[in-house]
């Protein structure tokens, strides 16, 4: 059994499922896969269950329709953290994050990270394929959760993560509110609330190119207020651990 799980969420991800699978299992650290599929209609959980004869440490979840981002990745530390996988990973199905840098992400947590962040803006803007009007949003949303925040974090919506165990067990995931991509800076911000060491690492980001992207003007929205309730909330709770 290894120490590192890489949880994977899809909805509608045929294309690119038995890739990335294949291309996580080729790396020269051996990981682990979780599938949280959300019912999709294309068929994705059946090619990953036609898969698990040739790879016994690939597993999946099936969830009822369609339940968010959010929902999906708790139901997946829920699951890393009943067994005894010290390394907890997040990273999309569509090749926008390169597994090659998994082994860069669990190398900064090995080292003294307690989550490492693939950051797309640590070093500059590093994203290939995006429209200039989507790296705009997504840079500036950055920007902004740092004013309303305070917390030091270029790339505060990014969705590409190693998380240490206890991060995950210090966490309250019943207070984890959001389920869209203010998730992400939610848990960023908690994890740095509780006094995590949280660190950027490095990545390119490059847009996927087979499938449908899931971003949509309500997930900003949702992101854009959530940001301001986040900080809110805050001053009311005890991040003691």
């Amino acid at each position: 059994m290894s120490d590192s799980l890489v949880i994977i969420p899809t909805y509608n991800e045929k294309e690119n499922i038995e890739k990335i699978i294949r291309k996580v299992f080729s790396l020269p650290y051996y990981f682990e896969i979780l599938i949280i599929d959300d019912g999709s209609p294309d068929g994705t959980a059946q090619i990953v269950k036609g898969l698990q004869d040739e790879f016994p440490m690939l597993h999946i979840e099936e969830r009822k329709g369609k339940l968010g981002l959010g929902t999906a990745y708790i139901h997946g530390f829920k699951w890393a953290l009943a067994k005894d996988y010290e390394y907890i990973f997040e990273m999309d199905a569509d090749f926008s994050h390169n597994p090659d840098d998994l082994i860069k992400l669990r190398d900064a947590c090995v080292n003294g990270a307690d989550v490492a962040i693939g950051s797309r803006y640590v070093k500059g803007v590093n994203v290939v394929n995006w429209p200039m009007g989507r790296v705009l949003m997504s840079y500036f949303a950055s920007m902004y959760v740092r004013i309303i925040t305070r917390i030091n974090i270029q790339d505060a919506t990014a969705g590409f993560k190693c998380y240490t165990r206890k991060v995950l067990q210090t966490i309250p995931m019943e207070k984890i509110k959001f389920v869209g991509y203010a998730f992400q800076i939610e848990m960023k911000f908690t994890a740095i609330k509780y006094g995590f060491n949280v660190v950027e690492v490095p990545i390119i980001f490059t847009d996927r190119t087979e499938g449908t992207s899931k971003m949509s003007t309500r997930i900003f929205r949702e992101a854009f207020l959530g940001v301001i309730q986040m900080k809110v909330n805050s001053w009311f709770r005890n991040y003691k651990r």
